[in-house]
């Protein structure tokens, strides 16, 4: 509930006396605890992020709405002797919610124990860092009341000595930018300023040392003439009215506000009768931070062909989870989430129809958490995928992320999953992960590189062909509620790539053989007749970005079609293993991926194609999905390959899944990845007979590989 200004008037007249008889020590602890009341209030619509520098701690103050692009400094108040960093958190977080900006708060050092310039300083070691994390100068808008507003103009002189470039504005509260204490305002407010005293801050200024009348100590006294936009405002009784008079005289562009009645750094108190004023500084920030907006993005070239394709009961999509050693902690997973989300504009985002082609629009928020169901990739229905098109789903130790596939491919989704369990785990433990090992940044802006169609960017100047016979097609009763069957083998890591070095392939290529040896076992049960049996295709996704420089966190994924004519005779399982190893060595070369790419472009390129309604578009586009795509392969066996934790994420985290949804026209499909010494794959079905599975595990024990085996085979 807001404080009327004549009650905290009433109270600070109270306090005034007992507050000048106080040590230096209680003050500081006096205003903390403004500062953690102030947290409190706001906690369930800030995040807050601690960051350390060498001589001082700062905070990041994050708002769930984030509004508007850029930063705000805060630079805090307290006389420079007053004001740790739970202080300036405190007035940081009205910041961030008021305006939805995010906001940095150093705790500088403080005076008499760190005189001038240590302050000024740690402000310029802000400022820097901001500049680091690639904030433009427009984007960063000082705030400071009392000393911290001083500080922010003391802190443009010095960028102005170091040829730096100036913020884009400056909010001045209450600004104390004379030292001297000369102003006639020191007189005629005394008895009418509720709070400071003239004596108070000369004890603040004798603490804080250096020549009052220098510059940096007393900006009042500087040129000010190349100063950014200033917004002032100032209580009309207090004693630093002349600091703030004097200063907007001196300013090139500059607005005062002065509010009758009212006292020292009175926009702090966020009083109802002056809620003009934050409208004030709205409007100021308005024009140099603007309020963001929701971006919107054009499907990559993979992506075009998964909502064409789309029916009433299929849908593409994929899960990544981390299963954790202990519970999740659905309130701290959905603060992560909250921050997490605006790090991929590309993959929060809902898909949206237009006139020519579908497009990806950035969610403004995060997305609800989900409860787990009783199987996995739930089909994701139209409706679903233009609200929200990936969802986060939580059960005991678990969370997982499903995506529809226009969002991003196993890759990008990898990156997300590590960086919001990085993000949850940060807010839950307080554990420090910065940037690595596949966890990005949170705090960062994101690059136009991840956003980018690396497809179009790596196209070849040939386009292969894509001539291949059809594949053949293992069936089965299909689950009549569209339930999907999962089967989960999990093998030693090392074992399996030392049966795969015996073969002299690559785990992946192992991994194939070992598929189309089970395909072939079961092809021979369906069709007895060898001169019958059409070809055995294993699908195997290739991650481009091995093979090109990109960046994207978007889909940048093609396929190698591993192939073996049934009707040419048997196959042993060496024979197997070098066929793969083959075949994926001759196709896997950026010029024969850059020339797949271009195939696929070409028509994206075509001006007729262009500018096709989309209804024609997806008639087309499903015709080549179903003709071009699916026919052509059994199933598709994606490895993401090992996955990698940074040290202090690792130990939360017990283990890792890859799962694909089923074919459209085919009942499996195999996800893998390895975490720690374990390799899972995950195999699902959309059919009730289990006979692929059971193939798959004999010949692994036929391998002599070690396998445990888990499922949600219902009874």
């Amino acid at each position: 509930m807001a404080l009327s200004a004549k009650f905290v008037r009433a109270q600070l007249e109270r306090l005034k006396p007992l507050t000048q008889r106080m040590d230096l020590e209680s003050v500081r602890k006096g205003q903390s605890r403004i500062g953690e009341l102030m947290q409190f209030l706001h906690r369930k619509e800030v995040a807050v992020r601690r960051h350390g520098f060498e001589h001082f701690e700062g905070g990041w103050v994050l708002p769930r709405d984030k509004r508007r692009l850029g930063v705000i400094l805060y630079l805090h108040g307290g006389g420079y002797t007053c004001g740790d960093l739970e202080y300036a958190l405190g007035f940081g977080s009205t910041l961030a919610c008021e305006f939805g900006s995010r906001v940095f708060c150093p705790a500088y050092r403080l005076a008499p124990e760190h005189p001038f310039p240590a302050a000024l300083e740690d402000a310029l070691t802000a400022y820097r860092y901001l500049l680091n994390k690639g904030y433009e100068p427009s984007q960063i808008t000082l705030c400071g009341e009392s000393a911290g507003g001083g500080l922010c103009f003391a802190l443009c002189l010095r960028l102005q000595e170091e040829n730096l470039p100036l913020p884009g504005g400056i909010v001045a509260i209450s600004p104390w930018v004379d030292l001297t204490h000369t102003a006639p305002s020191h007189r005629e407010n005394r008895e009418r300023d509720p709070s400071l005293t003239r004596e108070m801050l000369e004890v603040f200024a004798s603490s804080y040392g250096g020549d009052p009348r220098e510059a940096l100590v007393s900006p009042l006294f500087a040129d000010l003439s190349a100063m950014p936009p200033t917004e002032i405002f100032v209580g009309g009784d207090e004693i630093l009215l002349d600091d703030a008079r004097t200063l907007h005289e001196k300013l090139p562009d500059s607005h005062l506000t002065v509010a009758p009645d009212r006292w020292h750094g009175y926009v702090l108190y966020n009083l109802p009768e002056n809620r003009a004023d934050y409208t004030r500084i709205n409007d100021f920030l308005n024009r140099h931070a603007p309020e963001r907006k929701l971006r919107w993005l054009r499907l990559d070239n993979a992506a075009k062909i998964y909502p064409a394709s789309r029916s009433g009961s299929w849908s593409n999509t994929f899960r990544l989870s981390a299963t954790l050693k202990e519970p999740v902690d659905q309130a701290a997973l959905e603060s992560a989430l909250d921050i997490t989300v605006r790090r991929f504009p590309s993959i929060c985002a809902r898909l949206r129809r237009g006139l020519f082609w579908y497009y990806l629009e950035q969610l403004p928020r995060a997305p609800k958490l989900s409860p787990e169901g009783s199987y996995p990739l739930v089909f994701m229905d139209k409706p679903e995928a233009r609200r929200c098109a990936f969802r986060v789903i939580v059960y005991e130790n678990r969370i997982a992320v499903e995506f529809f596939h226009s969002l991003t491919d196993g890759t990008g989704g990898l990156i997300f999953l590590k960086t919001l369990v990085a993000e949850y785990l940060q807010q839950k433990y307080g554990v420090s992960i910065g940037a690595g090992e596949g966890v990005l940044g949170r705090l960062e802006e994101p690059t136009a590189q991840e956003l980018e169609d690396s497809f179009l960017k790596y196209a070849g100047p040939v386009a292969a062909s894509r001539r291949e016979s059809n594949a053949w097609k293992p069936s089965g009763t299909p689950e009549p509620d569209g339930y999907r069957n999962l089967t989960c083998f999990r093998l030693s890591t090392p074992e399996a790539l030392e049966a795969a070095h015996k073969q002299g392939v690559s785990l992946n290529s192992w991994l194939c053989a070992v598929m189309m040896e089970a395909l072939l076992d079961l092809q021979r049960e369906k069709i007895p007749w060898s001169s019958l049996r059409p070809p055995i295709k294993v699908q195997l996704p290739v991650n481009l970005r091995r093979l090109f420089p990109s960046q994207t966190l978007r889909n940048f994924a093609l396929y190698i079609n591993t192939e073996i004519d049934p009707k040419l005779g048997e196959y042993t399982f060496p024979e197997l293993c070098r066929i793969a190893h083959h075949q994926v060595g001759l196709a896997l070369t950026p010029k024969r991926m850059a020339a797949q790419i271009a195939a696929n472009v070409a028509s994206e390129r075509n001006l007729l194609v262009r500018v096709l309604p989309l209804f024609l578009k997806n008639l087309a586009l499903k015709a080549a999905f179903f003709l071009v795509g699916e026919r052509k392969i059994c199933l598709s066996m994606s490895n993401l390959g090992a996955v990698q934790l940074p040290e202090a994420m690792a130990s939360h985290v017990q283990r890792m899944d890859f799962i694909l949804a089923p074919q459209a026209t085919a009942p499996h499909n195999c996800g893998i990845l390895s975490y720690g010494d374990t390799l899972y794959i995950n195999f699902i079905r959309s059919i009730r007979e289990p006979e692929l599975e059971a193939r798959f595990f004999r010949v692994l024990q036929q391998q002599g590989v070690t396998v445990t085996v888990e499922s949600n085979r219902r009874q």
